[in-house]
């Protein structure tokens, strides 16, 4: 498929456009920051705690890479 064949509709445009705007390095800093609050939780024996904010981890990361695609292929 040609990306002149694909049209992005409207609501996604507008996130790329939106998300493009961050740097790469908050969505690295944010994951960072999630796994020492968790490890910081698990020292303070709040286990369900450090596992829920340590799960955050993984999405932010994966943000950042779709704002690297993003930034690095464009959008429609």
């Amino acid at each position: 498929m040609k990306k002149e064949d694909h049209k992005e509709g409207k609501l996604t445009v507008a996130i790329e456009e939106q998300t493009s705007k961050i740097p790469s390095g908050v969505f690295l800093t944010a994951a960072l920051a999630s796994m020492t609050v968790s490890l910081v939780l698990k020292c303070c024996h709040k286990k369900n705690n450090a596992l829920f904010i340590g799960q955050w981890a993984a999405p932010f990361l994966i943000m950042g890479l779709y704002n690297k695609i993003v930034k690095t292929n464009g959008h429609d």
